[in-house]
């Protein structure tokens, strides 16, 4: 039995970039009352008579964009960070669990605790929100309450350094005109409701200004990945790729900074839709700035943070 377990959550993925797959996994993520607050009477006839008709067959054909020989994006990279993690705790025994789709948190925890003497979760978010976050926790307390979990780390001055000398590369490579830093977003209720997920991303983006060696004036905020007709936290990436080419900046660089994995959204809506519509409006060149996904730097930092959380 080995004395120590971490467990990597992520978000998750359909099994297959099918339609029937797909509907499945938007079933469990979409009801889960951390993502969607509408109450369930209400949004369950919605999300099974509207939503998941309309949305599972365009996902799919997104999913299918950008999937890969081995699968899913996300759960490929999340796969290959596991590892690198495992390389470097060769004492422990690494994991990765999804909050839905598989493997879930349920079984792999199960799995765990007659492996481990001791266990550590990680969300593989950056910053707390409700809506990803808070999930992980309730799920994992319902294994186990006792069970400690590092919910975040973006504040954590070795990650601003990673991240910042990740983006700061790529900037290097080419002759932009602006950097985006987008963020997912997340509905303006839950801000409302106390969410700390807001003030947190604001923090990032005023400590990643400091740390790159780009004007201040070339560096804009935005989220992105609004779903539904409430107000999300703005601006909109999409607005803002627009008003830039307005304003005669054709050649930009988007850093994701809430994504430490590439997934669809990185792949399938910044790259492909994102692009297609910045193009259409007139500008040049945009470029993504890869995930960490299983960057050697981005990995020692996980393994130090779970050595940590032991002391």
């Amino acid at each position: 039995m080995k004395e120590y377990g971490l467990l990597l959550v992520n978000l998750g993925s359909p099994a297959k970039p099918t339609t029937s797959a797909v509907k499945e996994y938007l079933r469990q993520f979409l009801g889960d009352h951390n993502v969607v607050e509408v109450p369930a009477m209400v949004w369950k006839p919605i999300l099974n008579g509207i939503i998941l008709p309309m949305r599972s067959w365009r996902s799919a054909t997104f999913y299918r964009d950008c999937w890969l020989q081995n699968g899913s994006p996300l759960i490929v990279n999340t796969t290959n960070l596991t590892k690198k993690v495992q390389s470097l705790l060769p004492q422990w025994s690494v994991k990765m669990a999804m909050t839905y789709g598989k493997p879930s948190i349920e079984k792999t925890l199960l799995q765990m605790k007659q492996e481990c003497k001791k266990i550590i979760i990680l969300s593989l978010f950056p910053h707390f929100t409700q809506s990803t976050t808070q999930s992980i926790i309730d799920q994992v307390k319902a294994v186990d309450p006792t069970l400690p979990i590092i919910d975040r780390f973006a504040d954590d001055p070795r990650y601003i350094n990673i991240l910042s000398r990740h983006i700061q590369t790529a900037w290097n490579k080419g002759n932009y005109d602006m950097l985006i830093i987008s963020y997912h977003g997340i509905p303006v209720s839950m801000v409302k409701h106390g969410d700390p997920y807001q003030d947190e991303t604001e923090r990032t983006t005023r400590e990643l200004r400091k740390h790159l060696a780009i004007p201040q004036n070339k560096i804009k905020m935005a989220y992105q990945s609004k779903f539904g007709p409430m107000p999300w936290l703005k601006p909109y990436l999409k607005n803002t790729l627009l008003q830039q080419v307005q304003l005669g900046n054709r050649n930009i660089l988007i850093a994701t900074p809430s994504f430490v994995t590439d997934c669809l959204e990185t792949i399938e809506e910044n790259s492909i839709q994102n692009y297609q519509a910045f193009r259409e409006s007139g500008g040049n060149n945009l470029e993504i700035v890869p995930a960490l996904n299983d960057s050697t730097q981005f990995a020692n930092f996980i393994a130090d943070l779970a050595k940590e959380h032991l002391k």
